[in-house]
């Protein structure tokens, strides 16, 4: 009988000692969320789950042995191509979404060519509640400080300088692959469903240290089309605020660098700004249209920073208390930014 193996944290998905998590959903289901770090390799495919579906209605005996067909075909695809290379001492675990007949059937074809394989048991769906029992059901793991700051504060890059100085932090627009404005999504990228980016948060909440300090930048309950979950919002609004200063020409400047990829592509640029016309004269739209369309992107973010963001900034902090710090910069140079990464990681200890 195949081994099962029991997630009881998710914390365990680190520590599992396994060589390689396989998931043998579909890949549609794949694509909508799955385990961290763990390869697609369908026993079925859409159609193919869909038609073993539809028959199982009429008769469970012939879906049964139409799936059984297929898996044993999709299985040796995937041990002539994508298994190929594993050694003999090769130990798998495999998860379908409920650790039922598909997990199964692959284990067993795994488990007789001798490599040491175990089933995930409860599958996807118990993954799926551990995730909604950290965000939904338990308090935030740790105390939270937030970074806060106008746009083009360099909070996203502070972020990271302060991970590398081994402060604790949750990038929550990295997870969500969105930058938190009209202007957030890379051009081409697209965001993760809501389980997925549930199930990355979830992940990093399970790494933290709940003794220390984590940092998250100050964020509304949405990035993107992606909602925050309760617990963390809830923790997030009465967390203290260390808020960045920068003249706004440093900040535009710091813009424009940064969104450099946005900026080349002059007509993605136009439609991200068309987006704000609900917001703003049109003549407004108009002059920054023509800035975009011109090229001339520092003029721009000074623009759109003046007239739309920063009033935006300071109606909501009206509704917040003080920052419990300031952090000022003259400058957002590199050696200016890694001054006020050293200075929050002696803030957060």
């Amino acid at each position: 009988m195949t081994p099962r193996f029991v997630l009881s944290a998710l914390a365990d998905l680190d520590t599992h000692g396994f060589d390689a998590v396989i998931d043998a959903r579909s890949p549609a289901e794949f694509a909508e969320a799955h385990l961290p770090g763990t390869i697609n390799l369908p026993v079925l495919d859409d159609v193919e789950r869909a038609r073993v579906g539809t028959l199982y209605k009429s008769s469970r005996f012939e879906a049964r042995r139409l799936g059984a067909a297929l898996i044993a075909r999709n299985v040796a695809a995937h041990l002539e191509g994508a298994l190929a290379e594993r050694p003999a001492r090769f130990r798998p675990l495999v998860y379908c979404w409920r650790g039922g007949q598909r997990s199964g059937a692959f284990a067993l074809i795994l488990g007789q060519i001798g490599w040491q394989v175990s089933v995930l048991e409860g599958g996807w769906r118990a993954w799926r509640r551990l995730v909604v029992q950290a965000l939904y059901d338990a308090p935030f793991p740790a105390p939270i400080w937030l970074l806060d700051g106008n746009t083009g504060s360099a909070k996203t890059e502070l972020l990271a300088q302060v991970a590398g100085l081994g402060g604790q932090v949750i990038d929550l627009e990295a997870l969500a692959r969105h930058r938190g404005s009209v202007f957030g999504l890379k051009p081409g990228d697209a965001q993760p469903s809501q389980k997925a980016f549930e199930g990355a948060l979830a992940m990093a909440m399970a790494r933290l240290d709940p003794t220390r300090p984590v940092l998250i930048e100050a964020e509304s309950n949405l990035i993107g089309r992606l909602r925050l979950p309760p617990a963390l919002w809830q923790a997030m609004q009465g967390a203290p605020r260390i808020e960045i200063r920068a003249p706004l020409a440093e900040r535009a400047r710091y813009i424009a660098q940064d969104y450099a990829a946005l900026a080349a592509d002059s007509g993605a640029l136009a439609e991200r700004l068309g987006a704000l016309a609900p917001f703003h004269p049109r003549a407004r739209i108009a002059s920054w249209q023509a800035l975009a369309a011109s090229g001339e992107t520092e003029a721009l973010a000074t623009s759109l920073m003046a007239e739309h963001y920063d009033p935006r900034y300071a109606r909501q902090r009206k509704r917040q208390p003080a920052p419990l710090r300031v952090l000022e910069t003259a400058s957002l140079d590199k050696g200016a930014i890694m001054a006020l990464a050293h200075g929050l990681q002696d803030m957060l200890g």
